[in-house]
């Protein structure tokens, strides 16, 4: 092997193991059960009877152990026109039966302990138009009663499966959502969880993507490395997007 081939080898690996190192030495472990660990609402979601647009959001957070160093849970919310509730959307393994579940908590939940954040947030008309859309996804989504942590299809294969089916959401899936670059050899090659650009997957482990919102992201064994163009960001495992905000 050439000297510029080992030193490409060996910055690719530090960019891959480094920020997972990093982030283990600094990680926060659970303290308690997973079934002891907080679910309670946080306040992102505003307030239905106070906010009467339409309501369209994508939250993330941490998973529960050690998992979380290096990987998210993501979920999708809306709320129509002067509607009174939310309706969640997510995909949890364990219970048995369908995976995807309605309402499995409240919409801004906390995640066993862990504080959401906002990736996505629309609201009034342009909400509106995407909330019939979301829905069609859903009952779209391919593994309905699939599911598997690692390397999918799991929480962020559906998520990524709904901003793929609804591209005017502009989801942009941080390289932390292990799952969403899953795909089955049938459909290897496709549009980016974005929905828009292009992405060659082999089952989430191995892949490339290249499109306007993630920017040039590259998986090995479901650890994503890359660089936003648009929004300069470096795409980082473990961290996630460290960049501009979008």
């Amino acid at each position: 092997m050439s000297l510029l081939a080992k030193l490409s080898l060996g910055i690719a690996t530090l960019a891959l193991v480094g920020p997972v190192l990093i982030k283990s030495a600094g990680h926060s472990w659970a303290g308690v059960p997973w079934y002891e660990a907080s679910r309670a609402p946080t306040g992102l979601a505003p307030d239905p009877e106070i906010e009467r647009r339409a309501v369209v959001q994508v939250y993330a957070a941490p998973t529960f152990g050690w998992r979380g160093i290096v990987a998210i849970h993501t979920w999708v919310v809306t709320k129509p026109v002067d509607g009174e509730a939310y309706t969640r959307w997510d995909v949890v393994g364990w219970g048995g039966g369908r995976v995807v579940r309605h309402n499995y908590a409240a919409p801004d939940a906390m995640w066993y302990g862990q504080t959401p954040r906002l990736l996505l947030d629309r609201r009034g008309e342009a909400a509106d138009t995407l909330i019939p859309k979301i829905e069609a996804a859903v009952k779209s989504y391919p593994f309905p009663e699939r599911y598997r942590s690692y390397p999918g299809p799991n929480s962020n294969t559906f998520t990524a499966h709904i901003a793929r089916s609804v591209p005017e959401l502009g989801l942009d899936l941080p390289p932390t959502a292990i799952g969403k670059d899953y795909r089955s050899l049938s459909d290897a090659i496709g549009r980016a969880p974005s929905g828009g650009g292009i992405q060659l997957s082999l089952f989430g482990l191995a892949g490339l993507i290249l499109a306007p919102e993630e920017g040039v992201e590259i998986n090995l064994l479901g650890l994503s490395v890359g660089l936003d163009f648009v929004n300069p960001a470096l795409r980082l495992p473990a961290f996630g997007r460290v960049g501009v905000d979008q």
